[in-house]
């Protein structure tokens, strides 16, 4: 069943050539994944980078019932950015279904229990708030919550509603490669 691709480009004209290209390889993850709804690919050229081989950046978020997964990729070429992303949205894929196939013991996977919050950004605020995200936060315990925060590609923080505490909890990334849990309490 195809599914609905949406390009963007920032601060770069999106050809007929690069749409098209675009559009046949961001087609085929449906042989990897046949729940997905809809594609959204990002494609910007990035002016400040630091790097001349960092210049073109592309952003794959693909979505579907239960799943958000997103890869981005920077190269010297939106190509090559292309193309890498691709490379990294399979992997995603690939260690999504396996994390779905194995499965909670009660027969359920984690997308059925635990749906992923889903991002939405509105218009640009004033200065002090460039961007802002709305999304619903599924219960889960804290390691389905470093399973997602994987998944989705979040290598600082992760939002969630924690299960077994029934509050909010901010999961992050420590510089020696662990994981630190933010417990806010009212006070």
């Amino acid at each position: 069943m195809p599914f609905h691709i949406e390009i963007t480009g920032r601060n770069m004209e999106v050809t007929d050539r690069l749409d098209d290209y675009v559009t046949k390889k961001v087609s085929k993850l449906d042989r990897y994944l046949n729940d997905i709804d809809e594609a959204h690919i990002d494609l910007a050229f990035a002016k400040s980078a630091r790097s001349a081989s960092d210049r073109n950046v592309a952003q794959i978020t693909i979505r579907g019932k239960g799943f958000i997964l997103r890869s981005e990729e920077r190269a010297d070429d939106i190509y090559a950015a292309l193309d890498t992303a691709l490379d990294k949205m399979q992997r995603r894929i690939e260690r999504y279904k396996g994390k779905r196939n194995r499965g909670r013991g009660d027969g359920r996977s984690a997308a059925e229990v635990a749906p992923l919050p889903e991002f939405e950004e509105e218009e640009y605020e004033p200065p002090l708030i460039a961007r802002r995200k709305h999304f619903v936060v599924s219960p889960m315990d804290e390691t389905e919550a470093i399973e997602q925060m994987v998944l989705l590609g979040h290598e600082d923080f992760f939002v969630f509603f924690n299960a077994s505490s029934e509050s909010i909890n901010v999961l992050y990334k420590r510089r020696d490669g662990t994981y630190g849990l933010i417990e806010p309490e009212v006070g």
